[in-house]
């Protein structure tokens, strides 16, 4: 899915312009930090040029990528602050940078997908050892936000076709569809926000949902992936998509405005009908 990238050169220039702003090259801080100052941030910041279609091998994504890189760990985990314990949700973040920005074959990435495989809940999904909401029965449960970014890291792999343990995520994460509750330690939920197509496609939302869903077989006669498509299809305007939210930094981007029409979450959109169609 790549976009030509003289469609939005202002928007690649503006964000190839903050690269130095958290303190060193690469949208990294000087002590190696990629997740913090989002948007621009290493992680966020290579996930939008990519999808405004800047080349993958150019300067700038490679050193995002190598920065990435050098905070891997042994074990897999990559740390994604400078100080702190490493969450999971943390490693599959930078985790998904690097697949996006085509490394999900890259060797360096196979002990963090033996590990994300390795913590896997029993109720199917991923979580933190935190309490940012309290202790409550629902804080027992995976987060269904770093369930999802764990889905599309997978989504680049072989086993994502017909592998039982991504299997029970998907399922997982069906399941919240209909019951639509604040889940996890960071209570995430299906409410008025997350129905708001989004753009760009980084967090829990319908479109992201329904986009890394559809690369999974076990969703293709599901009811429930089938309502929350329908809802998407129902956002439709003249068979393009409609960007309802954005992140307040990038809304004066061409590629973030709000309630106009969004060359790329529409091929995102064409995309998801064409994995279902499979």
């Amino acid at each position: 899915m790549q976009v030509p990238s003289y469609t939005y050169q202002n928007d690649i220039d503006e964000i190839i312009s903050k690269r130095f702003v958290n303190g060193a090259d690469f949208w990294a801080t000087a002590d190696g930090a990629v997740a913090k100052g989002g948007p621009y941030s290493t992680l966020e910041a290579g996930i939008l040029l990519s999808d405004l279609g800047y080349d993958k091998r150019s300067p700038e994504l490679l050193g995002a990528a190598n920065v990435i890189f050098g905070n891997i760990k042994k074990d897999g985990r990559i740390r994604s602050f400078s100080t702190g314990a490493i969450y999971p949700c943390q490693t599959a973040n930078a985790a998904k940078t690097l697949c996006k920005l085509g490394y999900a074959d890259d060797d360096r990435l196979k002990n963090t997908y033996e590990y994300l495989l390795n913590i896997q809940s029993p109720d199917g999904g991923w979580r933190c050892n935190a309490s940012k909401f309290g202790k409550g029965p629902e804080t027992e449960s995976s987060n269904p936000g770093p369930t999802l970014t764990v889905l599309d890291i997978f989504r680049y792999t072989p086993i994502h076709k017909n592998d039982e343990r991504l299997n029970r995520a998907v399922e997982f994460l069906l399941n919240h569809w209909v019951t639509r509750m604040p889940l996890g330690p960071c209570h995430y939920g299906i409410g008025t926000l997350f129905l708001q197509v989004e753009f760009p496609v980084i967090r829990y939302n319908i479109l992201n949902y329904v986009y890394v869903l559809s690369f999974y077989e076990y969703t293709k006669k599901d009811t429930r992936f089938k309502d929350a498509l329908d809802v998407l299809k129902s956002k439709l305007i003249e068979d393009s998509i409609v960007i309802e939210n954005t992140n307040k930094a990038l809304k004066n981007m061409e590629s973030c405005k709000v309630n106009q029409k969004n060359e790329i979450a529409t091929r995102y959109y064409k995309e998801i009908i064409k994995n279902i169609d499979e």
